[in-house]
């Protein structure tokens, strides 16, 4: 950080007492979340414009980060992060599509930060102890109450949107999607109007008899932040939708349809975050790169009976993808839709249209 003068302190406190000192970045004030590390090597401004980061402080564990500086067309929508830790923030981006620097648009968005901080060391205490809680702050508190004690809560009904929206089909219609908005990234939309699908987005409140009564050929259920099972009456309205239609679910859409179809879900240890996991497909057997923002994970073994485990993470095993068949439903837990990549799994759509199309079932 040569260009723009860092020079005010700041300090990042973990709920654990850990306390590092580094440099302020950002907006001003204290700030307190649920700390995440995430592992990508680019994206960073579709991490920091990611729904799905609400009520987190985010850490990138790449060590150079705004080096490509900020570029509007590429937010996934509305920020929602708590604050975001850096080890180097870039202040000289260096890209042709560049706006401005990363530094201003914390300041724009009134996302405290830190630089400067062993970013490694930090992900380590996280791996062996798991998520936890943090602040950021210009002083150690002598006080760690609000720290330990935060929760995240409400997370879905804060970021989705609250009127329905419609999207257009690119060069025609061919289809007619619901989009059910838990916090969806602008991606997934664009993913189907680029197959012909008009798009239809609804508040994660909608109830599924508004839903359908614009007479839709498929459901989309979009990610979004925080724990499931707190979603009561989005999964009560999810139940009246399955069967009625062709669905495909991604992120928390994956979690929700399983607790609406009787399964169970769990929180992880310190979750699946970055453009690098790979994830096995247990029909075809290949293996896919994947993008992830995860903390929570369906377990499968609650659906035996009721649906087919289709995908597993190749590293700790956990449930990536579930399908019911007869039900005209599938779910993955990865983002097929992924921006700045990998692209590996874009073909989900293209089976989520043949689905609507009437060429397969689940």
């Amino acid at each position: 950080m040569n260009g723009i003068q860092f020079s005010k302190k700041a300090c990042l406190v973990l709920s654990n007492g850990s306390v590092y000192e580094g440099i302020r970045i950002g907006a001003e004030g204290d700030s307190v979340g649920e700390l995440v590390f995430t592992t990508g090597m680019t994206g960073y401004l579709e991490t920091l414009t990611d729904p799905s980061y609400c009520g987190q402080i985010v850490m990138q564990t790449f060590p150079l980060i705004g080096n490509y500086g900020v570029i509007s067309p590429d937010f996934e929508g509305e920020t929602a992060v708590r604050g975001y830790i850096v080890r180097e923030l870039c202040d000289y981006p260096s890209n042709f599509r560049s706006e401005y620097e990363l530094d201003r648009f914390l300041k724009e968005k009134g996302i405290p930060g830190i630089a400067g901080v062993d970013t490694r060391e930090i992900t380590r205490i996280i791996r062996e102890e798991g998520v936890m809680n943090a602040k950021i702050c210009d002083a150690p508190p002598k006080d760690l109450s609000d720290v330990i004690s935060y929760k995240v809560e409400r997370a879905v009904a804060t970021v989705s949107r609250r009127e329905p929206e419609v999207y257009p089909a690119e060069n025609g219609r061919k289809f007619t999607v619901a989009l059910m908005d838990y916090g969806a990234k602008k991606n997934i939309i664009r993913s189907l109007q680029s197959r012909g699908c008009e798009v239809t987005a609804f508040p994660q409140n909608a109830k599924a008899e508004e839903v359908l009564a614009i007479h839709p050929d498929g459901i989309m259920l979009s990610n979004g932040p925080g724990d499931p099972e707190e979603n009561v009456e989005a999964i009560a309205e999810l139940k009246k939708l399955i069967g009625k239609v062709p669905i495909f679910g991604i992120c928390l859409g994956h979690q929700l349809t399983a607790l609406a179809m009787g399964g169970k879900t769990m929180k992880l240890k310190y979750g699946h975050r970055g453009a690098n996991q790979p994830v096995k497909d247990l029909i075809g057997g290949r293996t896919y790169i994947t993008s992830q923002n995860h903390g929570y994970a369906v377990v499968s073994e609650s659906l035996k009976g009721i649906g087919r485990e289709t995908f597993i993470n190749a590293n700790d095993l956990s449930c990536e993808g579930m399908e019911y068949p007869g039900e005209r439903c599938f779910t993955v837990q990865f983002h097929p839709e992924a921006c700045g990549g990998p692209r590996d799994t874009a073909f989900l759509f293209d089976r989520f249209i043949e689905m609507m199309g009437g060429e397969r079932d689940a």
